[in-house]
């Protein structure tokens, strides 16, 4: 009996969304830091799991020219060449979770089909294109990342893409420091610069 008992394997764990369907969400195309702002404030609200196992992940480059590949913005097998995007990764016991609502990948996505799908590998991708990624603690982002959107704004202040309807991120303390956020310079910002290749082998586990 005790023998038999050994051999049984354990049921994999059910993942919970920690946040609403993708409809449900508070979006904004091309604001993909104010998106994945909005998930934190909302996982922060409900309180049904832990905020310091979610990071916004920022992905940019010193060129800022970084592909991802399955985006919306982009049909076919062709990659996106973003200045910068934003994720959330949820670093859960039994396995780790991106969203991104720019995807056509399931949200939220297991990291190792985005890892495989999304990422692909920075060792086919010429070195002025590879990525770099800044990790933010969750709760460190509700509390210091600020935007007035002036990014979105041409030369003559009109508007790139329309921004959110609600107003403005800001702190006590910032009204504008996305550039923080976005630069790979480990001196500057909030959270901790690495390489891709050194994200994908921390949080993915087919390694």
């Amino acid at each position: 009996m005790e023998q038999a008992a050994s051999g049984l394997a354990a049921a994999p764990a059910v993942y919970h969304p920690a946040v609403p369907p993708r409809p449900a969400c508070v979006y904004t195309s091309c604001y993909c830091e104010e998106n994945v702002w909005k998930l934190c404030e909302y996982i922060q609200n409900q309180n049904l799991c832990p905020l310091e196992e979610f990071y916004a992940v920022f992905i940019s480059n010193d060129r800022k020219m970084v592909p991802l590949w399955k985006q919306q913005a982009r049909s076919g097998g062709q990659p996106v060449i973003w200045d910068y995007h934003v994720l959330l990764l949820h670093v859960s016991r039994d396995q780790n979770f991106i969203y991104d609502l720019d995807t056509v990948l399931p949200f939220p996505c297991p990291i190792d089909t985005y890892i495989e799908e999304a990422f692909k590998s920075d060792s086919n991708i010429t070195p002025e294109f590879r990525r770099k990624v800044r990790l933010v603690r969750a709760d460190v982002y509700l509390k210091t990342f600020a935007s007035d959107r002036s990014h979105m704004k041409d030369a003559s202040g009109n508007w790139l893409k329309p921004p959110p309807l609600y107003p403005c991120i800001e702190t006590a303390d910032f009204k504008m420091n996305l550039d923080d956020f976005i630069s790979m310079n480990p001196n500057v910002g909030w959270g901790s610069v690495l390489p891709l290749p050194e994200f994908v082998q921390r949080f993915g586990s087919q390694n």
